[in-house]
C-alpha cells in the first residue's frame, strides 16, 4: 500500500516513471539515484576534459601573447606575465620581412596548394568509398582492409621505404623492362598531386573511410528511383549520391585543407625548395639559423641584444601569420563541422 501510495504521489506531481518500474522489485527511487550519480559523474568527466584541453592547448597561447605583441626589448623581463608593458608589432613586422620577404605571396600560393590537393582528394576518395560501399565486387572487402591499413600505420614507420621507392620508383618491372631503368620522383612537385588523384595523398586513406561509412548507410531507394527514371551508374552518382553527401564532403575538405597547407612531410619528399609557408618556415626557423635570423632583426629592425628570446619571439609571430588561413576556415566551419563528423562516420 506504501509503494503504491508513493508512485501516486510520484505521479501527480508529473514525475514520469517506466512502466518496468509499476511491476518491478527494484524501486524506483533507487534507479532515479543512480542515473542522476551517472549523469553528475559524465559532467565531472566532460569538465575536466575542457580543463585538461584548455590547459594544453589555451594556456601555451595565452603565454605566448605578451612575447609577440611586446616589445622585444621586454623579453625575459619578469614583470611581463600575461599582458605586455607596450603593445607592439615589431615581432609580426619581423616575421613578415624575415621569413615571408616582405610579401604574401608564400601564404597564397599554400592556400591554392591545399585548396587544389583537396579539391583533388574530395573527388577520388568519394568515388573511391562510393564504389566499395555500393558496387558488389570481388575483392571489395580486401581493397577496404588495406585501405584501413593505410590509416593504423604511422608515416613515419615507412619513411625510410618510402624513400627508397620514390626514388627508385618501379611497378613490377615495367618502368624497367620498357626504359631501361627506374625513375627518380624525389624532387618532383607534380607527383603531389598524381599521389591525391591515385588515392594515395596525405590521409587519404581516411576520407575513403569517411565516404565509405557515410555511402553504406544511404538507403538504396535512392539509387532504384534514379534508375527507374533512366539515370545510368555515373548520372546517378553524379546527380543523386554525390550532392547527399555534402556531409562527408565538407568534412574531408576541412580535414584535407588543413593536413596539406601545415605539411611539411610530402612537400619535402617532392618540392623541398618550394614556394610553400609550410616548408619555408620550417627552414628558416632551423635552430641553425638563429644568428641569421638575429642578424636581420638586427639590420633591419635596430634590435640590438638579440638572443635566443627574440629568435622564438620572430619564430611564434611567423607561426601566428600561419595559422592566419586556418582560423578563418575553424570560424566558418565550426557550427557544422561537429554535426557532419558525426553523420560522416567518424564519431557516433
Amino acid at each position: 500500500m506504501a509503494n503504491n501510495r508513493e508512485l501516486d504521489k510520484m505521479q501527480v506531481n508529473n514525475v514520469y516513471i517506466p512502466e518496468k518500474f509499476k511491476k518491478a522489485k527494484i524501486p524506483w527511487e533507487g534507479y532515479r539515484i543512480k542515473k542522476e550519480a551517472m549523469g553528475l559523474v559524465q559532467k565531472v568527466f566532460f569538465i575536466s576534459l575542457v580543463v585538461g584541453l584548455c590547459f594544453i592547448i589555451l594556456y601555451p597561447l595565452l603565454k605566448l601573447f605578451p612575447t609577440v605583441f611586446g616589445e622585444m626589448s621586454d623579453l625575459g623581463n619578469p614583470d611581463v606575465v600575461w599582458i605586455p608593458k607596450e603593445f607592439s608589432t615589431v615581432s609580426f613586422k619581423a616575421a613578415f620581412k624575415i621569413a615571408m620577404g616582405g610579401s604574401i605571396g608564400s601564404l597564397v600560393i599554400s592556400v591554392l596548394y591545399a585548396l587544389s590537393i583537396t579539391a583533388i582528394q574530395i573527388f577520388m576518395s568519394a568515388m573511391a568509398g562510393y564504389s566499395i560501399a555500393r558496387i558488389n565486387f570481388r575483392g571489395r572487402n580486401i581493397i577496404f582492409a588495406l585501405v584501413v591499413l593505410t590509416i593504423l600505420v604511422p608515416p613515419q614507420a615507412l619513411l625510410i621505404s618510402q624513400y627508397l621507392h620514390f626514388k627508385q620508383f618501379d611497378v613490377l618491372g615495367l618502368i624497367t623492362m620498357f626504359t631501361g631503368g627506374t625513375i627518380d620522383l624525389i624532387n618532383k612537385p607534380y607527383v603531389l598531386y598524381l599521389m591525391a588523384f591515385l588515392g594515395f595523398g596525405l590521409k587519404q586513406g581516411l576520407f575513403i573511410f569517411i565516404f565509405r561509412q557515410f555511402f553504406i548507410t544511404m538507403p538504396n531507394e535512392f539509387e532504384e528511383a534514379a534508375v527507374i527514371d533512366g539515370c545510368g551508374f555515373y548520372r546517378t552518382y553524379f546527380k543523386i549520391m554525390l550532392p547527399n553527401a555534402m556531409p562527408p564532403v565538407m568534412t574531408v575538405g576541412v580535414l584535407s585543407f588543413v593536413w596539406n597547407y601545415g605539411d611539411v612531410y610530402y612537400t619535402n619528399y617532392f618540392h623541398p625548395d618550394g614556394p610553400y609557408l609550410s616548408v619555408i618556415l620550417q627552414r628558416m626557423f632551423d635552430p641553425t639559423r638563429r644568428e641569421a635570423v638575429n642578424d636581420a632583426l638586427f639590420k633591419h629592425f635596430d634590435i640590438f641584444l638579440t638572443n635566443q628570446m627574440t629568435f622564438d619571439a620572430t619564430k611564434q609571430a611567423a607561426l601566428f601569420i600561419f595559422l592566419i588561413p586556418l582560423l578563418i576556415i575553424y570560424f566558418l566551419a565550426q557550427r557544422k563541422l561537429v554535426e557532419n563528423l558525426e553523420r560522416s562516420g567518424i564519431v557516433g
